[in-house]
Parts: structure tokens; C-alpha cells; sequence
């Protein structure tokens, strides 16, 4: 993790550590109230919350109109296609499996990082082999053999693989789109953005007339809206303003060792040994990956590269200690 440092990395460790207490949660919350009006309104009250707190603070709204459309962008393939699906698809997987299926994030990540032009690495035999191994994990959580799958519930997997493809063409479409505005008035917007259209999608399915808001909802609700979305999402977008997506996107293999204990200790869910084989499988090949991730070297400089002193990086002012 040598490209994480100083904030970023107390901002990449605050994600994994967060994140993977998050599918809790969301299980509970998915039990009490609408999916898609559960998670589309959790992130509008953290947006408004966000949004407020950065503007009080000094941080200032996107001048360009490519801002904005950059942040509404963002927030859509991150919030309404990835986070949106794995609310939805909690309602037919428990908790630690849809967050061993959200691994899959890292290979999708590294996938696309590679093959969208401004990556930061290359495609290599060693990447696709780990992401051939990965896809292999997968296959087996969800049930690898014929009569399995017949008699499988897929909507949850496939959900789930959406949802993981989704956020990672988010966040690459999110590294080669920078903006001028601030990672928490940007995270604001972004979850204004994709906050209100699964608000919408919830109200166009008729999610209203089940809401009916309980204390465990109540609760599911303020935790994700504090932990998950402000610190959370915060923190996410701020590794990712510093470092690569395939390196930020580790942080998939890190949540589900706390979702699948906090399922089995809180909800009683079943882990089983095909779970922690197609675990290990999944967390190889991202650890795979990460090994065989190269970083381009500049033209003309074969050998050990240097950096001269007028060539390090600059801050641009803009930054701001990560809240604690």
C-alpha cells in the first residue's frame, strides 16, 4: 500500500473498517422497510447533512457545469447502480455472502482501470489469471454446478454482480473526471445525486405504502447515514482523489471478514466451508492482482526512476484534514 499515505490511508483503513459493518445494517434495514426508499432516503438526509457541514466550513459549490455533471454522473453509477442493487439484493442474500459477492469489486476495478484509457496500470497475463481465479470464487459461492443453479434464488448474485460493476466503473469514471471541488462537497452531491434518483425509482415502484418506519428501521437508517455514508463515503472518495482505483478497491477484500462475523454472532447467519474456500479464492485473487499491478513507467526512462525535485507533487490548497 505504498501509494497510501498520511490521510489517505487513515481514510482507505476508515473503509474498510466501516464498510464492512455496513451489510449488518443494511440486512436489518432491508428487513423493516422498502429497499429502494431505505437506501435512496438514507442517502439524501447524508447528503443534505454533508452538504451543510462542508458549505459552513468554507467549502464552496462547483462553478463549471462539468462539475456538476461529472458529481451527478459519479453519484448515479456508484449509489444508484452499486449501492442501490446490493440494498435490493440483501432482501435474497445474507449479509456476509453479498459482501464476499461485493469483493468483486477490486477484480472489476482492476479490470477496468486497465482497459480504460489514463489508468494507472496495465493489463497483463498475471491480472487476468487473477481475475479468471476470482470469477472462479464467485462461481462457486453461488452454486458452480447445473442442478445448483437451477434451483438457486439468483436474483441476489446477479444483483450483487451489477451492483460490484456499477461502483467500479463509478469510481474510474469518478479518477479520470477530476474536478475543481472539494472530496466532501463532491461526496455530498454524489449522494444527493444518486440518493434522489433510487428515491425516485422507490416512489415509481409504490415503496410508500410499505413504508412504515420502526425502531430497528429507525436505527439501521441513522447508523448508515452517520457511519456508512458520511464518514464512510467520505473517506472513500477522498483514497481515491490519492490513489489508484486498483489499489483503493482492496478494501472489498477487508469487509467481508467483518460482515460474516457480525452476521454469525448478531443474525445467527450460516457460514459454512464453501463459504471460506470461495472466500479464500475471491481474496487470493485479489491479492494476486495487487502483486501484478505495474505502474506505467515514462518514456525514456527505462531504468530506476527518479523524481526531481520541481517534479514531486504539489498540494493544489484545497485539501483539509480528514475529520476524525
Amino acid at each position: 500500500m505504498a501509494a497510501l499515505r498520511g490521510k489517505a490511508l487513515v481514510a482507505y483503513l476508515v473503509v474498510c473498517i466501516v464498510w464492512g459493518s455496513t451489510y449488518l445494517a443494511i440486512k436489518v434495514g432491508v428487513g423493516e422497510l422498502p429497499p429502494f426508499l431505505f437506501g435512496g432516503l438514507r442517502f439524501l438526509m447524508a447528503g443534505v447533512l454533508l452538504l451543510g457541514v462542508a458549505l459552513a466550513l468554507g467549502d464552496q459549490l462547483p462553478r463549471q457545469l462539468s462539475d456538476w455533471r461529472t458529481q451527478g454522473i459519479v453519484g448515479l453509477l456508484l449509489l444508484g447502480g452499486g449501492n442501490a442493487l446490493v440494498v435490493w439484493a440483501e432482501q435474497y442474500t445474507g449479509s456476509g455472502t453479498a459482501s464476499i459477492f461485493v469483493v468483486t469489486v477490486a477484480l472489476w476495478m482492476a479490470f477496468l482501470d486497465a482497459i480504460i484509457p489514463g489508468g494507472s496500470g496495465e493489463l497483463g497475463w498475471r491480472v487476468i489469471a487473477g481475475l479468471i481465479l476470482g470469477f472462479l470464487g464467485t462461481g462457486l459461492l453461488v452454486g458452480a454446478n447445473p442442478a445448483e443453479i437451477l434451483h438457486a434464488d439468483l436474483r441476489g448474485p446477479l444483483a450483487l454482480t451489477c451492483a460490484s460493476a456499477s461502483w467500479s466503473l463509478g469510481s474510474v469514471y469518478s479518477k479520470r473526471h477530476k474536478t475543481n471541488t472539494s472530496p466532501y462537497i463532491g461526496a455530498a452531491l454524489q449522494m444527493l445525486a444518486g440518493g434522489g434518483a433510487v428515491a425516485l425509482l422507490g416512489t415509481a415502484l409504490g415503496e410508500w405504502s410499505r413504508w412504515h418506519l420502526t425502531a430497528k428501521g429507525a436505527g439501521a437508517v441513522a447508523y448508515l447515514v452517520v457511519f456508512g455514508s458520511i464518514l464512510g463515503y467520505s473517506a472513500y472518495t477522498y483514497a481515491l482523489r490519492h490513489a489508484s482505483p486498483t489499489i483503493v478497491g482492496t478494501y472489498a477484500y477487508v469487509n467481508p471478514v467483518i460482515a460474516v462475523l457480525l452476521g454469525w454472532l448478531i443474525l445467527g447467519e450460516p457460514v459454512t466451508a464453501r463459504t471460506f474456500l470461495a472466500m479464500a479464492l475471491i481474496v487470493g485473487a485479489v491479492v494476486w492482482i495487487q502483486f501484478s499491478h505495474k505502474l506505467p513507467v515514462p518514456k525514456g526512462l527505462p531504468g530506476r526512476l527518479t523524481v526531481s525535485r520541481s517534479a514531486r507533487p504539489r498540494s493544489d490548497g484545497q485539501a483539509r484534514v480528514f475529520p476524525s
